[in-house]
This record gives structure tokens, sequence and C-alpha cells, in this order.
């Protein structure tokens, strides 16, 4: 049983004991999380930063909204984390269980807690209970039918598209009232609203708050050499943005150096006159100038903008997809 009164109990058998995760976790928290990306190889996984800022933010106190599962040498066997935004019209679950550890019933016991702690994040902020949402990788079997089997159901598909940059780089001209300049963090604050207004219409985004976006562009992968933004001439405001960033894990796990797209937003006033595509085509010669081989980006497949036509036209290929899965509260 754990410390934690509103945790599920797990069953005798797994002999792991569940408390709140601690900043003193963060070295055996990352390494759980390493193994688990070792075994299911996902394109993507949180770094020491994504960890240590579950203790610096403001929000999402880890005290309540995370659990640690130990075995009797005190090692990291699974966690799961929830978040929500104050007011937010949903709750995210995040989580994962050791490779060895895995079929003993722990990743069903921790779902169920992260179901019972969105319940209280609603009605902590005075809403009535709506949905938890969590996301899998499409060739991650055992995690889909977890989610199946607890009530979610796939709501939502994204799709890793990945582009060698041998070859040219598709030239993209603008209007002359658009100038292409680079990201820096002085603009920072106008990009952060000019990205809350592109995506507004957006399936399942949520405002980004100072906080929240401070951290992204400040992260340690962030790269704002690999950045640019479009300012409108005549009025000097930021129009589009496109935010990238570099992880050299692909290098080892696929054999690609890849300039990452982070963000890439146009407002909506703006949209129609190909400074996406200007922007993109930026990104890649920012990335082949630098020594990197591929350029990669995700994107939801039922955008209604049209992007993943667009990504594919500028000569972007599918790798992997993955869902977003959510599971009504009551």
């Amino acid at each position: 049983m754990s410390e934690l009164s509103h945790v599920v109990a797990l069953p005798a058998a797994t002999n792991l004991h569940f408390r709140a995760i601690t900043a003193a976790d963060i070295d055996q928290w990352l390494a759980l999380v390493e193994r688990i990306t070792a075994a299911e190889k996902p394109p993507w996984h949180d770094q020491r930063a994504d960890l240590e800022q579950v203790f610096a933010g403001s929000k999402n106190d880890p005290t309540v909204n995370t659990v640690i599962g130990l075995d009797a040498d005190g090692v990291a066997r699974a966690y799961g984390r929830v978040t929500k935004n104050a007011g937010g019209p949903k709750a995210y679950a995040f989580g994962g269980v050791d490779p060895l550890w895995q079929r003993r019933g722990i990743g069903s016991a921790v779902l169920h807690w992260q179901l019972a702690q969105a319940k209280r994040r609603f009605a902590g902020d005075g809403q009535a209970p709506v949905v938890v949402r969590a996301h899998s990788q499409e060739d991650n079997a055992a995690e889909r039918a977890l989610l199946s089997r607890t009530g979610f159901s796939p709501v939502r598909y994204f799709t890793e598209m990945v582009r060698p940059l041998a070859g040219d780089i598709p030239q993209v001209t603008v209007d002359a009232g658009i100038e292409m300049l680079p990201f820096t963090p002085d603009r920072s604050e106008e990009v952060r609203a000019a990205h809350n207004e592109a995506f507004a219409d957006h399936w399942g985004s949520e405002p980004r708050d100072e906080e929240a976006w401070g951290f992204m562009v400040n992260h340690p992968l962030a790269r704002p050499d690999f950045s640019a933004i479009a300012v409108d001439r005549g009025t000097g405001e930021v129009v589009g943005y496109q935010l990238a960033s570099y992880d050299p894990d692909p290098l080892n796990t696929q054999g690609r150096q890849e300039g990452y797209t982070e963000l890439l937003g146009i407002r909506r006033a703006w949209r129609g006159r190909r400074i996406a595509a200007a922007l993109l085509a930026d990104a890649m010669e920012r990335f082949r100038l630098a020594g990197l081989d591929y350029a990669t980006l995700d994107v939801d497949t039922e955008n209604p903008t049209g992007a993943f036509g667009l990504y594919e036209r500028m000569g972007f290929r599918p790798t992997n997809r993955s869902a977003a899965w959510d599971c009504g509260l009551r």
C-alpha cells in the first residue's frame, strides 16, 4: 500500500511501494524513463530538464500529482503523473512501467490512480469532471490495449514526418510586405501571443502561459539559431513563426542527424500567403548549414489548415504515428 491515501492499492505480488515523486528522485526517475525508452523506442522521451521542471513550475504540485513505485531495493519501477491547466477542459496522464516489471497489473493500477487524481483536479477547479487524455505510439500494442481496457478511446492521430536535406531545398518567396527574421529572445513574448492566436482554432490546443512558454523556448534542446519569425513590414507585428530544436538521440537510435520543428504557426489573417512554406524552407536551410541531414516535425493528420498536405508538398514523408486517447470522467 502507498503512503498516499488516494493511491490505488496494487496487487500484493508486485511488491512495490508507491509515494509521491520528489526532486531527490530525478536521477532514478530519468533512469527509469530511459529503460522504458530503450525497450519501447518512442521517437521522443522526457529529458532531465523536463523532469526538473516538474518541481520548478508553479502548477501541478508534484506532492499530489505524481507517484513513483519503488521495489524492495528502492529502485524506481513505475511512475505516473497528472497535469491540468487551471480551469482547462482536460487533464493529461503520463506514466510508464519498467519493462522487467510489466504484465503485473502495475500499469493498470497507476492509470486508475491517474483517473482518480484527475477527478480531484477538476473538483479543485470547481469544474465537473470532463476528460483525461493520454498519448500512445501506434506500434505500442501493450499500451494501446491498456488504454482500451481502462475506457480510453482514440480521438485523434498524429504523424511524425521526415525530410532528407540532401538535394535541393524548395525556394519559397513571399510577398514584399512580409520579412523573414531570426527568432531572438527579445521577441519571445510577441511570438507567444502570435502562437496563442494561431493555435486558437487547432484541435486540443490550450493557450500557453508565460511559464510554459518560457520553459519551452529555454529548454536545453531548443535552438533559436534554427528558428525564425515572419513579420509584417508595415506594422512590425509577428504574423508567423517556426521554432526548432535539436536532439542528439536520433543519431544513436535511428542514424539521423535531424533538426526538429517544435512549433510552426501562422496567424489566421495571414494564412494562404506561403508564409508557412517559407518558414519551413528557411528551417531546412538552417539545419543543413549546421551539418544536419534531416528535417522532422509532427502533424495532426486532421489539421484544418491543410498542414499535412503542405508538408508532403515540401518533401516530408510519414514515419511514426501516434494517437491521443480520451477517457470521459463521471
